[in-house]
């Protein structure tokens, strides 16, 4: 199962499921270091991040974000 970390608060990380759905996982079962946006993969119980999925994810939103934002307004 795939979950994407919506956010951390205290001893639980909400995420979203492929499904749009919310669920809570205890950080404590996830690797150190990961934070809100990581994509966690979760097989026979054990969860990993996949860094390269969740940075090209960051990368599109923030490419998205600067030409809603940020970009030439074409005048």
């Amino acid at each position: 199962m795939i979950y994407t970390i919506d956010r951390l608060e205290g001893t639980l990380a909400v995420c979203e499921d492929g499904d749009g759905a919310c669920v809570s996982i205890e950080t404590s079962k996830l690797p150190d270091g990961v934070r809100s946006g990581d994509i966690i993969v979760s097989k026979n119980g054990v969860f990993t991040v996949d860094t390269a999925t969740a940075e090209k994810r960051r990368s599109d939103m923030a490419s998205l974000q600067n030409s809603l934002f940020g970009g030439s307004s074409g005048r």
